[in-house]
């Protein structure tokens, strides 16, 4: 009848969740007290930190630090590793956007979140030269937005010095 396959499927299947039910609450855990910990320091930065956005980022971190020195299986950390590095690219375009404010929001963001997206995957898969291509894009698409930004504002300025020049002249 089948019977004693069957169970083994059963038991094969539970033992299966467990285990990703295991590496799931490690995550969570992980980003939670680092989360913590960061917020416990983060008055000590001479600048403002995103307690959050550290403790998602270190813990992707040691995964992968952890993948390099052959301690954690790729197989059962790479899915929550690239979960928490895409949000690490998303949450760094985001911060970045309220500073550059691009003036083609949509393409500065394709361009940031792909490359940034390609580089975080050669990260993981060892590509360095691929990884340096992604960083040196989305590097590039921002410094590039911000200094149209830098180079509007500088007319600007140039404009109401202008007209602060002619309302002194003017009476």
């Amino acid at each position: 009848m089948g019977g004693v396959d069957n169970d083994y499927s059963r038991y094969s299947n539970l033992l299966h969740l467990n285990q990703t039910k295991m590496f799931i609450i490690i995550t969570l855990t992980s980003i939670l007290g680092l989360t913590i910990l960061a917020w416990s320091v983060k008055r000590f930065f001479p600048f403002p930190i995103c307690p959050i956005c550290v403790g998602v980022s270190l813990t992707w971190l040691w995964m992968l630090i952890g993948q390099w020195i052959d301690k954690l299986s790729m197989v059962d950390y790479q899915l929550p590793m690239a979960m928490l590095m895409g949000g690490t690219v998303v949450g760094g375009m985001s911060k970045l956007e309220k500073l550059i404010e691009p003036k083609f929001v949509l393409v500065w963001k394709t361009v940031f979140v792909t490359s940034g997206f390609l580089a975080m995957y050669s990260l993981v898969t060892g590509h360095w030269l691929i990884l340096t291509v992604g960083i040196i894009v989305a590097g590039f698409a921002t410094l590039a937005s911000k200094l149209e930004k830098i180079e509007k504002h500088k007319k600007e300025s140039e404009e109401i010095k202008g007209l602060k020049d002619k309302m002194k002249n003017c009476c």
